[in-house]
This record gives C-alpha cells, structure tokens and sequence, in this order.
C-alpha cells in the first residue's frame, strides 16, 4: 500500500506526570490512566477524528477541521477537569493537548511528518489541563469559537528547524463575549500593507488552505523588506470570510495599502488572481492573473508567492516616490526626503548629484536613527564616485564608508545596509569582503534584487565572471521592472565579456542601453566586446554614441572605475577597448 499526504489537524495528547503517578501507585494509576484515555479516544471518534495511535499515556488523532478539533479538545479537558473536582489531588490525571494544522504521511493506517512532531512538541508546551494551538491552527479557529487562547509568542522546539508562535487555553478562562471595538489607525510613516486572507472560489474546500497558504507566505515575504510596515498575519486573517470595505480595512489596520485575490482551481488547472490597492483612495495600483498546471501545489503556491511579492515591492516603492514628488520640499518628513533622494538619485547624472545628496542628508537629519537614509547616502555616493562626479576620490570613499558603517550599526538587519556596505568596499577594492557583505544581505532578504546585483559585480571584479552570471540573473528574475535594470544588464555584459561571450556581450549591452536612465557603463561590454571581435567601424559608432554621456571617455577612467583584481580578466577588459580604439 502506498503512501499519501494529506493536509490535516493532528491533535495529541499525554498524561501529565504519568511516571510520578506510577511511581506512587503503578495498578491504580494504568486503571485511572487507562479509564481517562477510553473516554479521550471515545469523545474524538465521536467527533468524527481518527484515532490512530493508542500507545502507553498518549494518543495521536487526525481530524479533517480545525475547529472540530479544538471543540473536541475543550470539551475533553471540560470533563477532565469535572471529574477530577471529586477525586482527591494526589489521585487525579491530567493530561496536556497539542493541535497542529500540518502536512502529514498516512501509511498503513498511522500518520508521520512533521506536522505531527509539531503537534508532539506543543502537547510538551500545553499546561496541565490545558491545550497549545500553533499558529496555524490558531489562525482557523479564531473568532470561531467561544474560548479566549492567550499569545504565548514564539518557542523553539527540539528538532523542529523554526520557532513557532503558540497559543494557550485552560480551563476556567473566560470566554470573549464581546470583541472590543477597534479604533481608526493612524498611517506610519513608510508604506504599509496587508494581505487578506485570498478567496477559495473552487467547489473543493481543501483549496481554502492553499488560498490561505498563499496570502501568508506573501505576507511573510513582504516581511523581510526593512522598507515595508507589514500587517502581521493575525491581523489581517481577521477578515477571512468578511464581506469588507477596503477604505475600513485600511483604516482600521493602519495601512495604506490593501492586496486581496483568489483561487479557482478546475481540474488539473489552477487561476490565481491578486491585486494591490491603494486603500486611501480604493484605487487599483496592481493586478495580475496566473494561470497554471496543477502538477505540484506547493511549487505553484512558491512561485506564484514569488511572482507576486516581486511585482509588489517596485509598484509600492515607485508609488511612494510618485507622492513625494507631489509634496513641497520644505513639507517633507524624512520617509519623504528618503524617497525623493532615490527618485534623483536613479536618472544617474552629473546634475542630480547634489539634489540626491541633500535629499539624503536631509532625511538623516530629521530622523538620526534612519538606517536606510544612511545606507541610501553611502550608496549614491558611491554611484557618483564610479561615475567620475568627484575629484577626491579618497575623500568621498571614506564617505561611503562612514555612511554605510552608520546604517549598519543602526540596524544590522536591514539588508540595504549591507548593500550600501558592499559598494563601499567596491571602491576600496576589497571585494571578498564586498560579496560577505553581498550574502549578508541577501540572508537577511534573499528577495532583495540589490543585493544580488551586488554580489554579480564584486563577483567579476574578483575575476570569477562565471559565478557572477547566477546573481545577475537572480536579481533580472526578482526585479523585471527595476529601476536600475539597465546596471543589472551593463554588468552583466561584462561578465560575459571577460567569460570570452562576444556576442552575448554585445546583445547584453544593448539590452542595457535600451533601458530608462541607463549611464556610462551601459555601453562598455559593448564597445570592448566589438574591440574582440573586430567589429572597427560598429566599435568607432559604440564609442561615438558612448561619448555622449562621458565625452572624455577613456581606457584609464575605465579602469579606475572598474578595477578587475584578476591579471588575466583584467587584461581582456581592456585590451577590447584598445581594439575598438579608444584612447589610454
């Protein structure tokens, strides 16, 4: 017989003290014990669970709801806690519950997975007499049912590779008859959202966990962007099956921004729907439909997560420099200044320099401990460096590097930071420590384009192009719409050139110059590229049309701009040049 899995809520029990007990009274307790686990094992079979493991003082139990689940469980410790008010205390039995809301195995009539080991370790965690929900299983039954479960946040179990958050009830506790009214929240200063539980719109009410699995791993994606105030999922599930208002929704979480969607599955085939509004104004900002295979559900629910999180972000973060654009500059907070600085700060020329430094300055000043304005600071600086927008070169890296020690120091886990750190030692030309700085970000948020972008170009620098293509492709697939696409390219090209890929090179390169606010480097992969392959007269035009951006265009900027440690890489970079006739 084969295997099968199967999501369900695995609900286990054990005895409370069951060795002290046998240790005062061996026959007396297993009768007790014995006695107390028929009834458990009655009650939950008459509740429509599955008993499937009956062994010594504990009990393992699936049950297709959640809510039937815990029900079952309250009433079980209900009657416990009854029948042991008769029995002196040194006699009664207790027992601890543990429900999860997993993924397990069903083989030969038993159940394994972690989402039983999960349920085994919050029994350990319950109270005696009491039960522990996770998350998960909190998340389904709350406003369900009448029992109040107290917060007992996140715990870290033994062999389970995460912390999870865990809820608590015992017997006695009150019931919430009358949910608190919530107030209107106000707005904090960066862009907030929340994702709502998105609709199951299929006849088959298992897909209402894959609807829900979708809006909670965006949410948990969404979270690892410092730049983002995100709802936290017990929040926004709170309108699960909620006809509702965007414009309320928003004002009573305290957000500006709403995603809400669907799922619709027909067959083999599934249609997801998302969207992002702006709840301020009930004005669509996104949307978009995916369409796929159902051939594994949990892949189809990573990727479409991944597809949606990367469209969010650009839309939000381009939204946010859109409104403050709109605003006086004398009216700015430092969120403001923070965004109008990028907005100047990516058209990547000579007479934005000063508007996107002040702009920066300007929002550390009105907020000091303001990591990502530090960050930003350290990192346009460095843009502008490269660029050939400074004479003392020494000066504005040391610069770039107090920023970016500032913004790491601030907050060590905002992944900017370390972006704005590995630029920095770019510049000095310590570029193992540029691509630690690079991974640090990227663990930090492993979605973050940037950083992969960052990691690619200290990649090359170091002379290990091959290993470079990998993050400039991570970072094209996470950001399509990047505002520094054309950097994501241009560096590619590169990368390519000094792999002796000619002709990618090239094709790469004009990729980067068709793109919004490309500058200089756009055209380099291009122009040595042309210089290998002999390409004069399209080598003379590329220089030609390079010239337009940096007329003194030449070997020597080149390569003060982009040192390549790597004798050989080296080399090739700029013998291509020479090639197409640029001068030293």
């Amino acid at each position: 017989m084969s295997s099968t899995r199967k999501l369900a809520a695995v609900f286990y029990a054990d005895v409370v003290d069951y060795s002290r007990l046998t240790g005062q009274d061996e026959e007396g307790t297993h009768a007790r014990v014995m006695k107390l686990l028929d009834g458990v094992t009655d009650q939950i079979e008459g509740s429509d669970g599955a008993v499937h493991r009956f062994a010594g003082d504990a009990v393992l139990a699936t049950f297709s709801s959640v809510v039937r689940a815990v029900q079952t469980a309250v009433e079980i410790q209900h009657r416990i806690h009854e029948d042991n008010e008769e029995i002196v205390e040194a006699d009664q039995v207790n027992i601890r519950i543990g429900i999860n809301l997993g993924d397990v195995i069903h083989d030969r009539g038993e159940v394994y997975g972690t989402g039983v080991n999960i349920a085994a370790r919050l029994e350990s965690a319950a109270r005696p007499g009491g039960i522990c929900l996770s998350a998960t299983a909190y998340d389904h039954v709350e406003g369900r049912i009448e029992e109040v479960f107290d917060d007992g946040g996140e715990q870290e179990f033994k062999n389970i590779d995460r912390p999870i958050r865990v809820w608590h009830w015992s017997p006695g506790e009150p019931v919430d008859t009358a949910p608190a009214q919530v107030a209107d929240q106000a707005l904090p200063s960066k862009p907030s959202i929340a994702v709502l539980p998105f609709q199951n719109m299929s006849a088959d009410p298992d897909q209402v966990y894959f609807a829900e699995g979708i809006a909670e791993d965006i949410i948990t994606e969404l979270s690892k962007f410092r730049s983002l105030f995100v709802i936290a999922r017990n929040s926004s599930f709170f309108y699960k099956e909620k006809s509702q208002d965007l414009k309320q929704v928003g004002k009573k979480l305290g957000v500006q921004y709403v995603v809400e969607g669907s799922v619709r599955r027909s067959g083999n085939r599934m249609r997801i729907t998302a969207q992002l509004i702006d709840a301020t104004s009930d004005r669509h900002v996104w949307a978009e439909r995916f369409d796929r295979n159902v051939e594994d559900i949990f892949d189809v629910q990573d990727e479409v997560t991944l597809a949606i999180v990367t469209a969010i972000e650009p839309h939000l973060a381009s939204s946010e420099r859109q409104r403050a654009l709109r605003k006086q500059p004398e009216n700015l907070d430092a969120w403001e200044n923070y965004q109008r600085g990028l907005w100047h700060m990516y058209h990547y020329t000579p007479d934005e320099k000063e508007a996107t430094i002040g702009f920066f300055k300007r929002a550390t000043e009105l907020d000091p401990k303001f990591a990502s304005a530090f960050a930003a600071l350290g990192y346009s600086i460095y843009t502008f460096v490269i660029l050939g927008m400074f004479e003392d070169r020494d000066k504005e890296l040391a610069q770039a590097i107090e920023y970016a020690e500032i913004a790491v120091k601030l907050d060590d886990g905002d992944p900017f930071a370390w972006v704005a750190m590995a630029r920095a030692y770019v510049l000095r030309r310590d570029y193992d420590l540029a691509i630690g700085a690079s991974d640090k970000a990227i663990q930090l948020n492993p979605n973050f384009a940037l950083a992969h972008f960052g990691r690619a170009h200290a990649l090359w620098h170091a002379g290990r192009p091959a290993e470079a293509l990998d993050s400039h492709d991570e970072a094209l697939r996470l950001s399509p719409h990047d505002p520094v696409k054309w950097a994501y390219y241009a560096s590619k090209a590169i990368a390519l050139l000094l792999l002796g890929r000619f002709e990618e090179a090239v094709e790469t390169s004009l990729a980067s110059q068709r793109e919004t606010n490309s500058a200089i480097f756009s055209h380099l992969g291009e122009i040595s590229a042309r210089g290998h392959l002999g390409q004069t007269d399209k080598a003379a035009q590329a220089i030609e049309i390079a010239r337009l951006k940096k007329p003194d265009l030449s070997i020597s900027y080149i390569d003060e701009a982009l040192r390549i440690t790597d004798d050989a890489a080296r080399t090739l970079f700029l013998e291509g040049f020479r090639r197409a006739g640029l001068p030293d």
